[in-house]
């Protein structure tokens, strides 16, 4: 018993494989008082045994009792029963194999060999071999072998499952991190217009660096994007990103999630816990809505901003990180410093490099490219097959104000996306706040008849595109004639051309 419970406690430990079935067979070779012993599991194609551990060590497949070992092994292995042979020498097979006549010369032995099941099934096998005795009892000797075994095989059952989780993890890791490196490329951020170009020109200055950047721009600008890209663009890449919205943080859990805690710091407080500035070391860690910290905790943060250390809340011991900050607000800094909210040398700490980004309506030639990509987003995502965008919805997105800057935009393409039935977006798909004269501003106020003939006007415009002016198959599109589509033509002065 304290021989088995010492053989499962050798897998508890922090070994290796390999080094850990070596001090099980030495724990059963020392019960014993062995002579050899080895353990077999199959080679790479499952087919054939292969030595995997062997006492002594000296052990190879052209050793006379290594190949003795691996023909009874496969045969145990094979039939799933376990192989006592009292006497080497005298066991015909062996014999012809030509495994037992060297053994009996020197000196006799008995050869004991069990199944090593794994996951159930008899996958090896665990042989060992003893000095003869011609009184010994082979069946309790058998017995307990099988139990070791039994103990051994669970043992590489976990080791390979754990195995073949961390593999599987370490390749789910590497291709997240190409997916986060392809998504927050600057290619794929969207926007051509020149605000946007001169941004992409700075990002790419900033992300060779480590440098502090104060991202500042409108809410729903893209702030949180912009961060990420400088992130995943710099040499910092395969380190933590860790971002914490400031302004989403109770004042009284600020301090405690920047910096973390030690055990007994507050009522609570089980154990010791690492906050954001020690979760990003070695990373980039992005401070969003800055503006928005308490005056008590922009104290703490000036002094990890310069020092690069910092305590643990209830700790006594100053912690030190490697990090890069990133910092971003919709607030305008100056005014708040003005009134007293913001921290003067935290700005300064902050401002190393400035990145504005524009307000959407700041940057009109990049609507439809926008509008473009998130109706091709959103359209896969919902299982819809909407090609476009109609003439009327265009001029309705060109001509708002977009207070949300670029996240009101994907809201309304996604809205839009949900409720058309058809394959194109028309102006009656978007959401009221585009549509209404008192909350946009952009639609003056029409009779019935107007929005019915501007709506009809918008169908044969959208048919013609379709159609490539041909004034037939375009009434085709809409089942109609083509006389009637000529008086409508004619009605609404379209030219035929189109």
């Amino acid at each position: 018993m304290n021989t088995l419970i010492r053989l499962s406690q050798v897998f508890s430990r922090p070994n290796g494989t390999r080094v850990a079935l070596g001090q099980a067979l030495a724990l059963l070779e020392r019960h014993y008082g062995s002579v050899r012993a080895a353990l077999m599991l199959p080679q790479e194609d499952g087919r054939q045994l292969a030595i995997e551990v062997a006492l002594p060590a000296s052990s190879t497949p052209a050793n006379g009792w290594a190949r003795r070992f691996l023909k009874l092994g496969s045969k145990v292995a094979s039939s799933g029963r376990p192989v006592v042979i009292p006497q080497v020498s005298r066991e015909p097979s062996l014999k012809k194999a030509g495994c037992a006549a060297k053994e009996a010369r020197s000196r006799e032995v008995s050869h004991l060999s069990v199944p090593l099941p794994v996951a159930s099934q008899c996958t090896g096998a665990l042989g060992i071999e003893l000095p003869f005795r011609s009184d010994r009892e082979y069946e309790p000797s058998a017995e307990f072998l099988a139990v070791g075994a039994a103990i051994i095989g669970q043992a590489i059952k976990f080791q390979r499952l754990a195995e073949s989780e961390r593999r599987r993890l370490l390749e789910e890791n590497t291709h997240l991190r190409v997916e986060l490196q392809q998504k927050y490329d600057f290619s794929n951020i969207v926007g051509t217009s020149g605000p946007m170009r001169q941004v992409y020109e700075k990002v790419a200055q900033v992300a060779k660096t480590n440098t502090t950047a104060l991202i500042r721009g409108e809410s729903g600008t893209g702030k949180e994007l912009i961060a990420h890209a400088i992130h995943y663009n710099s040499l910092r890449a395969k380190k933590p990103f860790i971002k914490v919205s400031c302004a989403a943080l109770p004042e009284t859990l600020v301090e405690s999630e920047l910096f973390g805690y030690e055990k007994g710091a507050f009522t609570g407080a089980q154990g010791s816990k690492k906050g954001r500035f020690e979760l990003a070391d070695g990373g980039t860690l992005l401070l969003d809505e800055i503006g928005d910290l308490t005056p008590a905790t922009q104290v703490k943060v000036l002094r990890a901003l310069q020092e690069r250390e910092f305590e643990r809340l209830g700790g006594t011991t100053s912690v030190k990180v490697n990090v890069r900050f990133i910092a971003a607000t919709n607030r305008n800094l100056e005014k708040a410093i003005a009134a007293g909210d913001f921290r003067e040398d935290l700005y300064y700490r902050l401002n190393v490099v400035s990145i504005f980004l524009p307000p959407l309506r700041e940057r009109k030639p990049d609507i439809m490219m926008l509008a473009d990509h998130f109706l091709e987003k959103y359209a896969r995502e919902h299982g819809k097959h909407i090609k476009r965008i109609a003439s009327s919805a265009i001029d309705m997105l060109m001509s708002y104000h977009w207070p949300g800057n670029v996240r009101e935009l994907e809201n309304v393409i996604e809205h839009a996306v949900v409720i058309c039935q058809a394959n194109v977006i028309h102006g009656h798909h978007l959401p009221p706040t585009l549509q209404t004269a008192e909350s946009s501003g952009t639609i003056l106020r029409l009779s019935l008849a107007e929005s019915v003939a501007s709506y009809e006007r918008d169908l044969l415009l959208d048919a013609l595109k379709t159609a490539r002016g041909n004034q037939a198959k375009a009434a085709r599109l809409l089942n109609t004639t083509k006389r009637i589509m000529n008086y409508k033509m004619k009605k609404y002065r379209i030219e035929a051309h189109i």
